[in-house]
């Protein structure tokens, strides 16, 4: 896209992410999920109301949205509102979705005993 044919409110949000030093792909990925919002109100997103980002948030866990690409929806939203537009209003109630962490496979005493014992006759056939 040429300078001429961007918008303001893109080229400040380009520029907001350029002054913090985010990420080149960081920055595409933001400027990607505020297209998409925007697709999804059908006007400019310095419009949306709280009311349109949580509708988008309930569209996008509807779509089934892995917690990964909600929670990157989320902050682009929030450094949309926040930073570029000082509306920290709409953003105050966007929370990021925490994935339940699974736990380890931990091997019981009788299972570390056998691979134990199964290692120390290997090691004793290769001698």
């Amino acid at each position: 896209m040429t300078d001429e044919a961007m918008s303001p409110l893109r080229r400040r949000m380009i520029e907001d992410m350029t002054i913090r030093k985010l990420a080149p792909k960081t920055q595409q990925g933001y400027i990607r999920v505020i297209k998409d919002f925007a697709a999804f109100l059908g006007r400019s997103p310095d419009t949306a109301s709280f009311e349109d980002v949580r509708r988008f948030q309930l569209h996008l866990a509807a779509n089934g949205g892995h917690i990964p690409i909600v929670n990157h929806n989320v902050a682009a939203l929030r450094f949309f509102f926040r930073i570029t537009l000082r509306r920290s209003d709409i953003i105050e109630h966007t929370t990021f979705l925490h994935e339940p962490r699974k736990l380890p496979v931990v091997l019981s005493s009788e299972e570390v005993a056998r691979c134990w014992m199964q290692r120390q006759g290997s090691n004793t056939r290769r001698r």
